[in-house]
């Protein structure tokens, strides 16, 4: 079965396509954190990517028969790369500012076009992003001499570990699969992934006296459309229609997108030291990527 919506994105520009995936999951990221209070952080996760992995499935019909293990094997492994990165992101948020959080969790992608690079001048890239993300970590939470949380700087940190592997895998999946059906395969396997942890949790949520399942189920349902189904779909569109250059070279720039809907949505106001910090990070992403040999 084709996917009707990669037609129509057809027509837009693939910068375009980035740009609207990045302030998407940040919204979405944003809409997301007052659903941790009665569904908890790993129950939200659960509900998000379990209403992604059926809206992909419905739309998608995946067919399996037929498919190569490594193709199968690729789909699974971005499911569970996605599944660490949207769990542990949403931890990291419930502690940490989201452009902080944000600008942490761009490491693994960073990581990535630093191993790819091949020029002397990496090590600076490199540098670079160290010093911001020093910057971010050791001067406080905005600006104010507050320590950030450590737990929360753990859970950033292992995001962006999961988020390279997402970035690698994004771009095998979405090269051996027709349309979205690879997209609908990993996220019905990030579903399951998280499901030991955020089952019981969101069961907890929904029953609890006073809540209302309806309306929590409904919040979630519009949340997973945010993040992950349209960007995820948005971006894999993306990436086979532009160099993964280009691609990550745009990409850079979600640190500062988290920030900026930070502020909008949450209120979250940085300060000089942690503005200066993405700002290192985002340099180094660009330059580290037009420097490298992809």
């Amino acid at each position: 079965m084709g996917d009707p919506p990669a037609e129509g994105w057809g027509r837009i520009p693939a910068p375009l396509l980035c740009v609207a995936a990045m302030f998407l999951v940040q919204t979405g990221i944003a809409f997301s954190k007052p659903l941790f209070g009665p569904l908890g952080v790993s129950g939200t996760t659960f509900l998000r990517l379990s209403f992604a992995a059926v809206i992909l499935l419905a739309v998608t019909r995946p067919r399996l028969r037929g498919r190569r293990p490594r193709d199968l094997a690729a789909a699974a492994l971005l499911g569970m790369a996605s599944a660490g990165m949207t769990l542990l992101f949403a931890g990291a948020i419930d502690r940490l500012p989201m452009g902080t959080a944000a600008t942490i969790e761009f490491l693994g992608p960073l990581a990535v076009a630093l191993v790819f690079a091949r020029s002397a001048s990496h090590l600076l890239w490199a540098l670079l992003a160290a010093g911001g993300v020093a910057l971010l970590t050791l001067l406080g939470e905005g600006g104010e001499g507050g320590g950030l949380d450590p737990v929360g700087l753990l859970y950033a940190f292992g995001a962006a570990a999961c988020y390279a592997a997402y970035i690698l895998f994004t771009d095998k999946v979405g090269a051996a699969f027709q349309g979205f059906q690879g997209l609908a395969v990993s996220m019905t396997v990030g579903a399951l992934t998280v499901a030991p942890f955020g089952l019981g949790q969101a069961w907890d949520g929904l029953t609890a006296p006073g809540a209302s399942p309806l309306m929590l189920l409904l919040a979630v349902a519009g949340v997973s459309l945010l993040l992950p189904v349209i960007p995820y779909a948005l971006e894999m569109t993306a990436l086979r229609r532009m160099p993964q250059r280009v691609f990550s070279v745009l990409v850079s720039l979600e640190p500062a997108v988290s920030a900026l809907v930070g502020l909008v949505v949450l209120g979250q106001l940085l300060g000089a030291a942690q503005l200066a910090g993405i700002g290192c990070v985002v340099a180094a992403s660009v330059g580290a990527t037009l420097t490298g040999r992809r």
